[in-house]
């Protein structure tokens, strides 16, 4: 009985043993979903504050991007402002590059490139078949040995005729080849030498006071003056020999170069960038300050670039094209007028000038109300020296050309701009690039066509002598160097048979010879032509 009742104890305790275990890991279960929950609420919270720091990071980044934004518009705004204030000043400081030296071109000719075949092509060698031996020889390898040899020696034979052949083929494209350099060499350097020739004989016009040369030049000077933009940049000039006098006819600017806005600012509230008017009043006086900018950098140029001291007096008469908002006609007031003699004007220190009070203390007629269009009467009337003087503006090649005019005795220029006629009279956009400096194109052309169109460069070669596949080669090069889908070689000679070649190869230049320049003249331009070649040099053997 005593040992049953210390079995039931034991299991007593068993049992309260292990309920003591579930209690224990009941509260351990309990405390660890406690803390569970606890580290995922405080994930969840810093998730939240997280989550809020970066919105509130994002809102201001993006505030700060738009200040920033409405301060870049002010800053661009501020520096236009400054542009235009300077304009005279800039002219001052500024040197002209226009000179008579600046317009001649130098010719160096690059190195010759036989393209590989000045090496000679490798002889035949001679290798004899093996003779047999001693116990060969006996069993008859003399007799096949013989044989051998004797076709080794035929077929050496003809190798070395063959390689004759080729030697004097290639001895043969070589000395063509070399020819054709030593031809397009000529060439190249007898038209700089008539470009600097025709130069010298410009600055010996102007020296002499050509009336007609001394236009060209000055309009050359003028046009070459870089402002900003929107600025039309269109000049002519009248030279008159008596009293040594320059008259220009300038085309202003328009009054819409004064910004009509004066400050950008961001408006957080509203999340928009607002622009704070300028007044009108602002508007009209900058306006009238910088025609007047203009018309006396235009006098300072006029006899800063009068290198030869041909100029005693320069006028300028300022006009705007713009429309008459009465009458919605286009309109050309003169509003700015005056003349200057150079003595007088050397004695101004531009930098420091107010440029409507020096135009007072010149005497100068000008608008009242610039802004308004109001005109004044030219001190010098432009228009009344067309019947005794000549004038010089744009080029019209097309214009000056006789009944059935030679092409070769047009000056490379005069070529050029009937090239640009001719693609504009194609259907094409296209327009001269300067006489220097112009990376090898003489002309660019836009064709607009959706399917066929792109960007076409031009080379345009007034020759009597053939062009070789050099000027080819010099054309694909800058094609690569301007993207251009389309290269175009106008000649009013040949070109020589490698050049085609090369041209055909390429797959993107096209040539375009005397004949087909003529017919398309006429096609185009209604123009019938000469070239009046020399015949082509006999082909060398």
């Amino acid at each position: 009985m005593a040992k049953r009742r210390g079995v039931w104890a034991d299991l007593q305790q068993e049992r309260a043993r292990r309920q003591r275990l579930e209690q224990q890991a009941h509260r351990a279960a309990t405390q660890a979903a406690k803390k569970a929950e606890r580290e995922h609420e405080q994930a969840r919270r810093a998730a939240a504050r997280q989550a809020a720091q970066n919105e509130r990071e994002r809102k201001r980044l993006y505030i700060e991007e738009r200040k920033a934004e409405a301060a870049d518009l002010a800053a661009d705004l501020q520096a236009r402002i400054e542009e235009l204030d300077s304009v005279l000043i800039t002219g001052v400081r500024s040197r002209l590059d226009i000179s008579f030296a600046s317009l001649k071109r130098a010719f160096q000719s690059p190195p010759f490139d036989p393209g590989g075949i000045d090496r000679p092509i490798p002889r035949p060698q001679w290798v004899p078949p093996r003779p047999p031996g001693v116990f060969g020889g006996l069993l008859g390898g003399r007799a096949r040995y013989e044989r051998e040899e004797a076709a080794a020696r035929q077929a050496y034979e003809r190798e070395c005729d063959q390689h004759a052949g080729a030697e004097a083929d290639r001895l043969r494209l070589l000395e063509e080849r070399r020819f054709a350099y030593d031809q397009w060499v000529s060439t190249e350097s007898e038209t700089v030498r008539r470009h600097n020739a025709e130069i010298d004989d410009f600055e010996q016009q102007v020296r002499a006071g050509d009336s007609d040369a001394v236009a060209r030049f000055f309009t050359l000077v003028l046009d070459s003056s870089p402002y900003p933009e929107g600025f039309p940049h269109r000049t002519r000039a009248i030279y008159r020999t008596e009293p040594r006098e320059l008259v220009v006819e300038y085309e202003l600017p328009p009054q819409s170069v004064i910004p009509a806005e004066r400050d950008y600012k961001y408006v957080q509230t509203r999340d928009e960038i607002d622009k704070t008017a300028r007044s009108v009043k602002e508007i009209k006086d900058r306006y009238a300050s910088l025609i007047a900018q203009v018309a006396l950098r235009t006098l300072h140029e006029v006899f800063a670039g009068d290198s030869v001291g041909i100029t005693k007096v320069a006028s300028f008469n300022g006009h705007v094209s713009t429309t008459d908002p009465a009458t919605g006609q286009p309109v050309r007031p003169c509003l700015i007028s005056v003349s200057a003699e150079r003595e007088l004007f050397s004695t101004f220190v531009l930098a420091d000038v107010d440029p409507v009070a020096c135009l007072k203390k010149l005497n100068a007629l000008v608008s009242p109300h610039p802004y308004d269009l109001e005109a004044v009467r030219p001190v010098v009337d432009f228009e009344a020296l067309l019947s005794q003087y000549k004038f010089v503006e744009g080029m019209d090649a097309v214009a000056g050309l006789d009944a059935r005019p030679d092409l070769l005795d047009m000056t490379p220029t005069e070529f050029e701009h009937l090239t640009r006629q001719l693609f504009e009279a194609m259907g094409m956009q296209s327009w001269v690039t300067q006489a220097s400096k112009d990376d090898g194109v003489d002309a660019v052309a836009v064709n607009e066509d959706p399917v066929f169109g792109g960007l076409c460069v031009i080379q345009a070669k007034r020759y009597r002598g053939a062009v070789g596949v050099e000027a080819v080669r010099a054309l694909a090069g800058v094609m690569e160097d301007k993207h251009a889908t389309k290269g175009i070689m106008v000649t009013t000679s040949w070109v020589t048979k490698e050049g085609h070649a090369f041209a055909s190869r390429h797959g993107r230049i096209q040539i375009m010879e005397c004949e087909e320049i003529k017919y398309l003249c006429k096609e185009h331009l209604d123009l019938d032509v000469l070239i009046s070649l020399p015949k082509p040099p006999p082909k060398r053997r």
